[in-house]
């Protein structure tokens, strides 16, 4: 804590134009741990030009039958009911610097979970966890007159495999219609998406899909063209080229 506030009280004074902002960088927007592992560090990059005060917050992703999903805020639960925890949850990181967060998934491995994380610039506040007196909090804000509506929050999912992780993933394609069914208990990624011509040519913009377990996803296309991706099934990866 000691050592947060002499950051704080360092960076915060450092001349800094009215315009200035944080800009943060969180990785991976998806990020997957894998069934025999309970924790994944993610690094946080500011490559702006003055320092970022972010809260980190953590939802679960329930989904219904229908595959909608509802969200439920864990912050303010007890820390023993928390499925996933962010720590720390409050990150003070440098112009052009990094800090990292450490998550600890403490619940159940029956069944895969989803959990949305959010990385949230904030200005300063006394008492609310970074260790900044009032008037290195006001310091701040009044450095970020002109440059307080460009704070922006940033997010990314994670999603927690269960223990004993099995795959079992249909493809076929008849008359243009690609169908792709997840029966395993994980979810698996569409990478490299796309609809060509023929193989790796008159290609259409790549795209990323997720197919949760037990869902099942038709694409449309041509009869003439190819579906081309990448089939991933946790670490294994496997090129598809499906035509007919």
């Amino acid at each position: 804590m000691i050592i947060f506030r002499l950051l704080a009280s360092t960076l915060l004074a450092l001349p800094l134009v009215a315009s200035a902002a944080p800009e943060l960088n969180v990785g991976a927007l998806y990020d997957y741990l894998d069934g025999d592992k309970s924790t994944l560090l993610k690094r946080v990059r500011n490559s702006g030009d003055t320092t970022a005060f972010v809260k980190v917050s953590v939802a679960e992703l329930v989904y219904d039958a229908a595959g909608v999903a509802r969200e439920i805020d864990t912050d303010g639960l007890p820390l023993e009911q928390r499925g996933l925890v962010a720590s720390p949850a409050r990150l003070i990181v440098p112009a052009q610097g990094m800090q990292a967060v450490r998550l600890l998934y403490r619940g159940s491995r029956e069944q895969e979970r989803y959990f949305r994380l959010r990385f949230v610039p904030v200005l300063p506040e006394l008492d609310d966890g970074f260790a900044v007196d009032e008037q290195e909090a006001e310091k701040y804000r009044d450095s970020l007159k002109a440059g307080v509506n460009l704070l922006a929050g940033y997010g990314s999912l994670l999603f927690v495999r269960p223990k004993e992780t099995r795959y079992k993933t249909h493809v076929l394609r008849q008359g243009g219609t690609l169908s792709v069914a997840n029966e395993g208990n994980s979810t698996v990624v569409l990478d490299h998406f796309r609809q060509c011509r023929a193989q790796g040519q008159g290609c259409e913009s790549a795209t990323k899909h997720h197919l949760l377990p037990g869902r099942h996803r038709q694409f449309e296309g041509h009869p003439t063209k190819v579906h081309q991706f990448e089939l991933h099934e946790g670490a294994k990866r496997q090129a598809q080229v499906l035509e007919g």
